[in-house]
């Protein structure tokens, strides 16, 4: 008699039959789903009588204005889009020349600067077009035309508009678009007035046909953290875009240091993206209380830290710029102190209640003339207390050269007042360390540009100071040079100092003229220079070339 299997046995030895039922059983199942499935789907398909749906309409346009709505409307056109072009160059890199060190080894503060800031360049291309760069981004091939964009906003009917420095800086052609231009409007083309590096702000004027709409301005000392505000521009070439959020903080500074000392911005969380950068930050009643200016941001986008220059800031500067002179002029007592101290050093000083330690003294500038040392401690100017150095400064900036003040410092734990007169800050920089006055040439008087149209150069006066500093008993400098020019082909520089046009002594800008006055066409043309960067001793180079 056959032994009895367990199941299991049997199953293992009838694996074969198991496996064809269970297969048989999952066929079984698919072949009814589908026929079920098709059943269904047949009878979606059929038609159904559906006289009793009504069709549905589109309702009549709701009005519901808000603040926003309104502010939009009534600051829009006056907001503009700023396209410009910059020429091919010859050269990106600094032309050695062959006697003198190369140029701009300066280092540290723009390239810190962008560490944390992005300048709000835009591409002219749609949505996600642009790369994002902080100055301009719609280049071809190296040394080809490039392209940027940026905001602007009108404060003049007339056309004088208000936009930042960084917009319009080494443009050689700017055009503005207003809201109401077509699409495929190039635009209108605009000459700049006046820039303001400091707190990077400028103005540019367009020629108006009839009364263009304005922005008004407000008073940013009154805006509070916490308060809604609006910002207007082209963000990636998108005209008319209106973002809104709130003040997320005052009196800020540049992240990281390195910025002007004149830029204190006000922050907001209002979406800004490359392309809005000179456009206005308004509050609830349509003003203006700043202008766009930068972002902080390692995505090139907005991740909701923007920073705007305070209006207050701005009509003062506007007012400066619209000025004769074109020029922003501040005050200054010529001496230079440590932004950021210790405590410590505050109480071995003895103005742990606030004061301002003094580094270095201008030779020959309003403090020294007053009699003040470094190590002084400055705590009061006509009676008001100082702080700090950001306090210093926003009381002194403010007062027209040639007005006095009443200092009131510290020496050796002693107090002393002092009358001192206020100098142009420019000229006081320029005679401690040869630094560049405000447009980056050493001259502060710029000459009229009757050597532009034979040279495409400009020159300005050249400094008791540096001519001191330098050895040189007289010369002029260039201020400014056009590209693709005699000038810059040669290659001259802005702030080389020429003392001699084909050995004739050119002194004075009187000199300079008279002697290039004589030349014509196909002459030759040798210049001395002298580079105020120069290491070392520097000494004189021989430039020259036939003038066309």
């Amino acid at each position: 008699m056959a032994p009895i299997q367990s199941f299991p046995e049997r199953l293992r030895s009838h694996r074969l039959a198991a496996t064809f039922v269970l297969l048989g059983t999952l066929s079984a199942g698919v072949i009814a789903g589908s026929v079920l499935t098709g059943t269904v789907h047949g009878a979606m398909q059929q038609k159904t009588d559906t006289s009793d749906a009504a069709p549905l309409r589109i309702p009549p346009a709701a009005n519901q204005p808000n603040q926003f709505t309104q502010i939009a409307k009534q600051v829009g056109p006056a907001v503009v889009n700023i396209n410009t072009e910059s020429l091919p160059k010859q050269s990106t890199a600094p032309k050695g020349r062959r006697g003198l060190s190369p140029r701009g080894g300066q280092g540290g503060d723009q390239g810190d600067m962008q560490d944390f800031f992005n300048r709000f360049f835009g591409g002219n291309g749609g949505p996600g077009g642009g790369d994002g760069d902080d100055d301009d981004d719609q280049g071809g091939p190296a040394g080809g035309e490039r392209r940027a964009l940026g905001s602007g906003f009108i404060v003049d009917p007339r056309g004088y508009i208000i936009t930042n420095n960084h917009v319009v800086d080494k443009a050689d052609r700017i055009n503005v678009k207003l809201s109401t231009d077509s699409e495929n409007d190039p635009g209108r083309p605009a000459r700049v007035i006046g820039v303001d590096k400091e707190t990077d702000l400028a103005v540019i004027k367009i020629d108006a046909t009839g009364s263009l709409p304005t922005v008004k301005l407000g008073n940013s000392d009154g805006a509070q953290v916490g308060d809604w505000v609006l910002a207007i521009g082209s963000p990636f070439s998108l005209s008319q875009t209106v973002t809104a959020g709130i003040v997320s903080a005052k009196n800020r500074t540049e992240p990281g240091g390195g910025g002007s000392q004149f830029q204190k911005f006000i922050q907001t969380d209002a979406a800004i993206n490359p392309g809005n950068s000179g456009g206005p930050l308004l509050d609830m009643t349509g003003a203006v209380i700043g202008v766009n200016t930068a972002i902080y941001t390692q995505s090139m986008g907005s991740v909701g830290v923007g920073f705007a220059v305070p209006s207050n800031t701005v009509i003062g500067v506007y007012n400066m710029l619209i000025s004769p002179d074109h020029k922003v002029v501040r005050g200054s007592i010529g001496i230079s102190f440590q932004p950021t101290i210790s405590s410590a050093v505050s109480r071995v000083y003895g103005f742990a209640k606030g004061g301002v330690l003094v580094s270095t003294v201008t030779p020959g500038g309003p403090a020294a003339k007053a009699g003040l040392k470094p190590q002084d401690v400055i705590t009061a100017i006509d009676g008001s207390a100082v702080k700090d150095g950001d306090d210093l400064v926003s009381n002194v900036a403010p007062r027209h050269p040639g007005s006095s003040a009443r200092l009131t410092y510290l020496r050796d734990g002693k107090e002393n007042t002092v009358t001192v007169t206020i100098a142009d800050r420019n000229e006081t920089a320029v005679a401690m360390n040869g630094a560049p006055d405000d447009d980056g040439t050493p001259g502060k008087t710029p000459a009229p540009n009757v050597s532009q149209d034979k040279f495409g150069m400009s020159v300005s006066t050249v400094p008791a100071e540096m001519l001191s500093r330098l050895k040189l008993s007289g010369g002029v400098a260039v201020s400014n040079i056009k590209p693709g020019s005699f000038a810059d082909d040669l290659p001259l520089q802005k702030g080389d100092i020429i003392t001699e046009v084909n050995r004739h002594a050119t002194p004075n800008i009187s000199e300079f003229e008279s002697a290039i006055a004589k030349l014509k066409s196909g002459d030759d043309v040798v210049f001395v220079v002298h580079s105020p960067n120069a290491r070392g001793a520097g000494g004189s180079s021989f430039v020259g070339g036939r003038l066309p």
